[in-house]
């Protein structure tokens, strides 16, 4: 991926987060005391998926015990969440278990029996626990309908906080979250400017709580300058004017359904000028609302008015970025892209970032579900599959439940 990434000459390309992930769990899982525990609770697995005798044994105390009948999981080697799962699934089992082998009709077939001591017990617990919020990471990582490059940061510093020793752990555990904290620190550290700047455009993250001050301010500050920058489209503006006034432009005798230069509409009841139903005053006349002809010829040349301020670009993106850092944080479980759309003409400048950063996936899982899906589809059963009908069978697997 990198070469691709190289001759296709990227600006700009961010390793896969779940991969990194990845990286630092089996750093953990390759610790000596893990190793043999997960060697153990494999091998005790393993029995009973091979044995008839046990596997059957275990059902039973399973509906004695009044728990779960799950099967038993083994974990598979490119998968380290698949070691989790192993342990976890195990000390759910762990009642059943110890009573399916203390059984006799096991202990006939089967002299030699790997069990666990109390202590191995416990260990798998503690690393159980260590290890679910990477577990939970890798899965918010590989969603493919929301945002995932805005997370990495975030989800960064957390990680290597959470992992920092607790007084009263065991020496597995401290060694582990050394393991997976040291691994995490040395990653991303040439790209921390642009995860830090698409966490300011997430307005879940937009108060970048991580970095320091002023790396939160030249944050800001890069972006402004980006922002200014870029050409502001034409049709945007005009539809920010357009959706402040009504549509049509006021003051025209010609306009149908309108009140004319003598007369108000308030709740639905026209006054003459100075006049009421009650033969008072009408109520204090409404802002006609703005014309967008006004508004784009209106001015020191044309219409008259007072010369309006100097408002450069750079100024809006400064004044749209000040609005943006004091609106409301949008709740971690919302999709930001939606609160995009709903402030687009709010924040026209900041919104054109937002679209170039958030787009970005922080994670390659969904071009690597795409080669398992394909070999899915081309068997042998389907080797005469045409590449064309081939490509419409892709297209329609990973898109036909978002239409």
């Amino acid at each position: 991926m990198t070469i691709a990434a190289e001759e296709a000459a990227f600006t700009l390309h961010v390793k896969c987060y779940a991969h990194t992930l990845n990286l630092a769990a089996q750093r953990a899982l390759k610790i000596t005391a893990v190793a043999r525990l997960l060697g153990r609770v494999r091998r005790i697995v393993n029995f009973f998926r091979r044995s008839t005798t046990a596997n059957h044994m275990l059902k039973e105390k399973q509906r004695l015990l009044q728990l779960p009948e799950h099967k038993l999981m083994t974990d598979v080697v490119t998968r380290w969440n698949s070691a989790h799962d192993m342990l976890e699934r195990f000390l759910e089992q762990q009642p059943a278990i110890c009573a399916a082998l203390l059984s006799s009709e096991v202990r006939k077939t089967e002299k030699d029996l790997c069990t666990l001591t109390e202590s191995d017990v416990t260990t798998a617990e503690e690393v159980v626990s260590a290890l679910k919020p990477m577990k939970e990471a890798t899965q918010y990582m590989s969603k493919e309908k929301t945002p995932t490059l805005s997370v990495i940061a975030p989800l960064q510093d957390t990680l290597i906080d959470g992992l920092k020793p607790i007084e009263g752990e065991s020496a597995v555990i401290k060694e582990m979250k050394a393991a997976m904290s040291g691994d995490l620190q040395k990653r991303y550290i040439d790209l921390k400017a642009t995860l830090h700047a698409c966490s300011a455009m997430d307005p879940r993250f937009k108060s970048l709580p991580f970095p320091t001050e002023n790396q939160r301010q030249e944050v800001y500050d890069g972006l402004i300058a980006e922002a200014q920058d870029q050409p502001m489209p034409s049709e945007l503006s005009l539809w920010s004017v357009v959706e402040e006034g009504t549509g049509k432009c006021n003051g025209s005798a010609d306009d149908e359904g309108m009140a004319s230069e003598e007369e108000t509409v308030d709740d639905g009841v026209r006054f003459k000028e100075g006049e009421s139903s009650q033969g008072q005053h009408p109520p204090p006349r409404n802002p006609k609302p703005s014309c967008p002809l006004a508004a784009l010829l209106g001015g020191e040349r044309y219409g008259g008015g007072a010369q309006p301020k100097t408002n450069t670009q750079e100024n809006q993106a400064k004044e749209q970025m000040t609005r943006y850092k004091e609106a409301d944080l949008l709740e971690v479980k919302e999709d930001p892209l939606v609160w995009w759309k709903e402030h687009q003409y709010e924040y026209p400048l900041l919104s054109h970032l937002a679209k170039r950063y958030l787009c970005i996936p922080g994670t390659s899982v969904s071009s690597e579900r795409v080669f398992s899906t394909a070999g899915d589809i081309v068997t042998a059963q389907r080797s005469a599959l045409l590449p064309d009908h081939f490509d419409q069978i892709i297209f329609l697997n990973k898109n036909l439940k978002r239409m």
